[in-house]
């Protein structure tokens, strides 16, 4: 079973600026939860890497946290399908942890809890740390457009940016055009 990675905001769910503070800030970005059951059903074992430094913060809570995992989980699971493990850094950007993307702290839990490499998996996601840190652990980064993903489109058209070439990132308008794609490949 090979191994899909996912960023959390911006590609299943809406993102906000003022961060994910309850169940009710977390909704699902159309045809995401659908997306991500039909990956499961087509035999792709489908892991979330979030960063959650909303935490650190005190935006929200650990319990907060795990209810809105729960109820994503709840969701994939009526569509026929399952996420296998979220992984989420409670880092701020200044504690230099290894988890917070783009380090690949998130990929290397990720790989030991599940027992299976994310070398070689695609992993999506809507920021320029999302693609480096899959770039970094050896996956393949897809963007999505939704979230911060058209800032991100455009930060790879910067000759600044320290990843490879836009041409070598597939752009999809959403997380389900991304699965579509991925599964027809």
């Amino acid at each position: 079973m090979s191994l899909l990675v996912l960023d959390r905001d911006g590609v299943v769910n809406h993102d906000s600026d003022d961060y994910i503070r309850s169940l009710q800030d977390w909704q699902p970005i159309p045809g995401s939860i659908e997306a991500i059951a039909r990956a499961c059903q087509a035999g792709l074992q489908v892991a979330i890497a979030t960063n959650q430094s909303g935490l650190s913060r005190g935006y929200f809570t650990l319990d907060t946290l795990e209810e809105i995992h729960q109820h994503l989980c709840q969701l994939v699971e009526e569509q026929g399908g399952s996420i296998a493990g979220i992984f989420y850094c409670p880092h701020l950007p200044n504690e230099g942890c290894d988890c917070r993307k783009p380090g690949t702290g998130l990929l290397k839990a990720m790989e030991a809890e599940l027992g299976q490499s994310a070398s070689g998996a695609w992993f999506i996601g809507d920021s320029l740390k999302d693609l480096q840190a899959g770039r970094a652990h050896g996956c393949r980064p897809a963007l999505v457009t939704t979230g911060k993903g058209e800032k991100t489109r455009q930060q790879l058209a910067s000759p600044d940016v320290a990843i490879d070439a836009p041409a070598d990132i597939p752009i999809y308008d959403d997380l389900a055009s991304a699965i579509d794609a991925i599964l027809s490949a």
